[in-house]
């Protein structure tokens, strides 16, 4: 999977157990996105043209924020330059997909809508299960801080914000996220590494958004911090698969045997990641909700 935007810069990197850890940040810049429409069969169907120099040719992706994203080569390569009529029989070829998709995207953005978005009394996914958020202001509190904490009904994430915080409490939630990603990821790593006698070179930490792992013949591993929002076997069960790149590059038979020498479960967990999808890519959209923090 493709990150989004092609300037990436490292800001911060550690050691951790003899591996380089790099943490890319957000990135705002990207390829050249255009607004589209194509007349199929069931209608017309909005699609953003993303042109990139990574793509080698048509792809199609459902992206929670945007809908239907074609990619294609730059205009400049050659037989791109004029796209649409291709964009426009491939998706109707494929419309009943992609509309299904389209259909499962905002069902799964309305049950997030409806859990209360990221505000006081709403309900996060973590670690695969469902938390109460909790959002406190705290005057005497130099640095905001978040815990979890068990409760009768339901575990509970409650976000501290220091009384000069000035980043929302998603922005907040967000990098705890991450730092807790980076924690699972590389216990993970520590115990299925030796188990699979590999040891990767570097490991980062990203959002890309059709992509949960990736790795390079460097020894290089990547992750979607994300996957700290569902539950540690399907996490495991990335770092597993990444892990067996190191060895067996390609997914022929020889590859899905280490897979599942380690995860007899991977399949049932890697569907757990695909019907999750949107939800987990679209978990920090909503802005605070008009409630704000509890006093």
């Amino acid at each position: 999977m493709a990150d989004v935007g092609v300037t990436v810069i490292v800001t911060d990197q550690t050691r951790s157990g003899g591996r380089r850890w790099c943490t890319i940040p957000r990135v705002t810049t990207g390829p050249s996105d255009e607004p589209r429409s194509a007349r199929l069969a069931r209608g017309e169907l909005p699609y953003v043209l993303r042109r990139s120099p990574r793509s080698r040719g048509l792809r199609v992706t459902i992206d929670p924020r945007r809908g239907v994203v074609v990619s294609v080569p730059p205009a400049t390569r050659r037989g791109w330059a004029r796209p649409e009529a291709d964009i426009e029989r491939f998706l109707g070829e494929r419309e009943a997909w992609v509309r299904r998709h389209l259909e499962r995207s905002a069902r799964q953005r309305s049950e997030i809508l409806a859990r209360g978005g990221i505000a006081d009394g709403a309900e996060f996914r973590y670690l695969g299960e469902l938390h109460r958020l909790r959002i406190v202001r705290v005057n005497d509190l130099k640095r905001s801080a978040i815990d979890r904490v068990g409760a009768d009904a339901r575990d509970e994430l409650t976000i501290r914000l220091a009384a000069r915080e000035h980043r929302p409490a998603a922005a907040v939630l967000e990098d705890w996220l991450r730092e807790r990603a980076a924690q699972a990821i590389e216990g993970a790593i520590a115990v299925q590494g030796p188990a699979l006698g590999v040891a990767p070179a570097r490991i980062s930490l990203r959002d890309p958004r059709t992509r949960w792992g990736s790795a390079s013949r460097k020894r290089t591993l990547s992750f979607s911090w994300r996957l700290i929002l569902a539950p540690p076997e399907a996490l495991e069960t990335v770092v597993i698969h990444e892990l067996a790149h190191l060895r067996v590059f390609g997914h022929g038979p020889r590859f899905w045997a280490l897979v599942a020498g380690r995860r007899p479960d991977h399949a049932a967990w890697r569907r757990w990641l695909r019907t999750h999808s949107h939800e987990l890519h679209a978990a920090l959209d909503a802005t605070d909700g008009a409630s704000g923090p509890a006093a």
